[in-house]
């Protein structure tokens, strides 16, 4: 089995963004926390200011400021966050955060108003226009309502030259097939749901945009080595191993990123508070987080 390119690498986090006390933005915090990610926490790269990283609460200098912070503090790749249902707020950010170092942008599809599909293409061409770098879409209709067609992809795969592939988490790893089926065989798929990364390496997926990955991202490499390596036994067994950690990352009554928050506290990792209104933290998820480093062979 030939390995998958990747730009950005195969494992990336979309890392939370660390706060104060007083839900104060930390950036030595993040650059403290992007820096264990990407030498001892088994990360190629990292996605700053996405969802994970609370970026509806963030304001937009906010945004900038964290970019830049942790683009000038690591090795890796640092993409940046920058999508907006406002298609002139997304096209300044995207321009923001390449001068500030940012070497992708990820664009998530507009939420709540629901574009129709030719919305959705000019939004994202106006979008990848806006920058000389490369461009993930993200598509994850559970959060914004309206998922991007294949017919929309594929015509942006085979039109816009910096629109490099998506972050996949429609939650159909068949599609996911078909798409890459009919898309330029340079498209990246990026798994964006945990649960389905093994399966949609197996379609063709070149990585994973984790969560989880926070704390199982050598373990997470190590999965990708295997399966890349033709060793799909070892990956099935690792991705075993990982199917708790998935679990704990997100729930009804505890959401991402408040699970991600208590398992980095107890690692001793920067991390604060959610802002609100993500919180508060139920009492059970500390006692879950110290289960799932057990589970993992961790103290």
């Amino acid at each position: 089995m030939t390995t998958a390119i990747a730009t950005f690498g195969r494992v990336l986090t979309a890392m939370v963004t660390p706060f104060d006390a007083d839900g104060s933005l930390d950036l030595d915090g993040a650059v403290k926390l992007a820096t264990y990610l990407t030498t001892e926490g088994g990360n190629d790269g990292l996605i700053i200011a996405g969802t994970t990283g609370e970026s509806p609460t963030l304001t937009h200098d906010e945004q900038i400021e964290l970019i830049g912070a942790v683009a000038g503090a690591i090795d890796g790749p640092v993409v940046a966050g920058v999508g907006s249902n406002d298609t002139r707020a997304a096209v300044e950010l995207t321009e923001r955060a390449t001068a500030a170092g940012a070497a992708g942008l990820l664009h998530v599809t507009p939420y709540y108003n629901r574009p129709s599909q030719s919305g959705l293409l000019d939004h994202f061409k106006a979008c990848a226009a806006a920058t000389d770098m490369p461009v993930l879409l993200y598509d994850i209709k559970g959060r914004t309502g309206r998922p991007i067609s294949m017919e929309t992809m594929l015509e942006l795969f085979e039109t816009v030259d910096n629109i490099i592939g998506v972050k996949d988490a429609n939650g159909d790893p068949a599609q996911t097939a078909k798409l890459l089926s009919l898309a330029p065989p340079d498209t990246e798929v990026y798994s964006g749901d945990d649960p389905l990364t093994l399966a949609l390496l197996a379609t063709g997926a070149v990585g994973t945009i984790g969560v989880a990955t926070h704390w199982i991202g050598n373990e997470t490499q190590q999965m990708m080595d295997a399966f890349f390596g033709g060793d799909i036994a070892t990956a099935t067994e690792l991705n075993r191993l990982m199917i708790p950690s998935y679990s704990f990352e997100t729930g009804d009554l505890a959401p991402n990123p408040i699970p991600t928050k208590a398992m980095l506290r107890l690692m001793g990792l920067p991390a604060g508070p959610t802002r609100p209104p993500m919180g508060p933290e139920p009492e059970f998820v500390e006692i879950e987080a110290k289960a799932v480093l057990a589970g993992l062979g961790r103290s």
